[in-house]
């Protein structure tokens, strides 16, 4: 209970690099509403979490695609298909959208 008091606490003195107006906002339009910034900063920190694991293991991914590539040119360069593939792993499915309709005739 002392942890997580504590926890709270360092909340009170953190600031995330989610904003805090970006995540109430998000909150409140998925139907969560809070007055604690707590909570707020609290879900933030989980968001920015996720963030961080989903960008090292897209990272971990590219760097496996390079080492199977046997071209000269071996620059690490980071993909939709490494980040679909370090999203699937968290149980997000992307997909690519349709290529974009030709424009009319004018």
């Amino acid at each position: 209970a002392q942890e997580i008091e504590v926890f709270l606490q360092s909340l009170d003195k953190f600031h995330p690099t989610l904003p805090d107006s970006v995540a109430e906002h998000y909150l409140r339009k998925s139907g969560f509403h809070t007055s604690d910034v707590r909570v707020t900063r609290a879900v933030s920190l989980a968001a920015q979490k996720f963030i961080a694991d989903i960008a090292h293991e897209a990272l971990q991914h590219s760097k496996m695609r390079l080492s199977r590539d046997k071209r000269k040119d071996r620059r690490l360069v980071l993909t939709t298909e490494d980040l679909a593939a370090s999203l699937q792993a968290h149980g997000v499915d992307i997909h690519k959208p349709a290529a974009a309709p030709p424009p009319p005739d004018a």
